[in-house]
């Protein structure tokens, strides 16, 4: 059904491949598992939750999962839509920090894939900017889409029996820079991490910076845990935000759980 095209991205798990779907006259991205991990239990159970997890989501702001299966010869694959555009770490890279409107129409926006997310049980656990893909969309500018679920937490009766749990306790996945405090603790997650690591995503694109100084991945893990993030008006010099915002972010930041906002649909409004 499916033409390679091109190889458009590669990581631990596995690659990105461009391809025509000559019969549907379409685009799609193909995700295929390294080939040597085919018999790593535990992370081709990642890849298959992954796919699980995404086909089951239909916000228009969630990358659209169309199929996926086995190739005869044991790889792993996922079928999805093919998306032009960069993500939000490249853009922040080359343009700067964003300015307050358009970084909130993005943030809020993500919270709503996040919230149907949520809803059906599944919690990312990796939220970062290289997993938010700013496209165009029927002439709309800056259309997010949540990428990446193969981290994702999802409740024991989306598993298929048999399917191994990655969530148990002491374990830390994720990335350093954008855990919450809990998730740097090994501890179990719910719907709050996520919003924990959207609020470090909003604010390292409001200022190009992170809320924390550190210096390696250990000293970032022991910061989400100890230390209150640095205000985001004091961050950078010269530049303030709209009365409010920084009450907004530290809330999302708060070490408590019980303190940030119960839900992603809250933080977006």
């Amino acid at each position: 059904q499916f033409k390679i095209l091109k190889k458009i991205g590669t990581g631990g798990m596995g690659s990105i491949y461009k391809a025509s779907q000559p019969e549907m006259n379409r685009m799609v991205a193909v995700k295929i598992l390294h080939a040597k991990l085919k018999n790593r239990k535990d992370l081709v159970a990642r890849f298959r939750r992954e796919a699980r997890a995404m086909s089951h989501l239909t916000h228009p702001n969630t990358v659209k999962v169309m199929m996926y299966g086995e190739l005869e010869s044991g790889e792993l694959y996922i079928i999805m839509e093919y998306l032009d555009g960069k993500n939000l770490n490249q853009i922040v890279r080359r343009q700067g920090p964003l300015d307050v409107e358009r970084a909130v129409s993005v943030l809020v926006q993500v919270c709503g894939a996040l919230e149907e997310a949520h809803d059906l049980g599944i919690v990312h656990r990796d939220l970062k900017p290289e997993n938010i893909f700013l496209t165009n969309s029927a002439g709309l500018t800056d259309f997010p889409k949540l990428l990446d679920f193969g981290l994702a937490k999802v409740t024991e009766r989306e598993l298929r029996p048999g399917s191994i749990m990655l969530t148990q306790e002491g374990m830390v996945f994720g990335t350093p820079e954008f855990m919450s405090p809990a998730q740097a603790q090994g501890k179990t997650l719910d719907r709050r991490s996520d919003i924990y690591s959207l609020a470090v995503i909003l604010y390292e694109a409001l200022t190009g910076k992170l809320p924390f100084d550190a210096r390696s991945s250990m000293e970032y893990i022991q910061l989400h845990v100890t230390t209150p993030p640095i205000p985001i008006d004091e961050r950078i010099e010269g530049l303030t935000f709209p009365a409010g915002l920084g009450d907004v972010i530290n809330r999302a930041l708060a070490k408590d759980p019980e303190v940030r906002y119960a839900s992603a649909a809250d933080f977006g409004v």
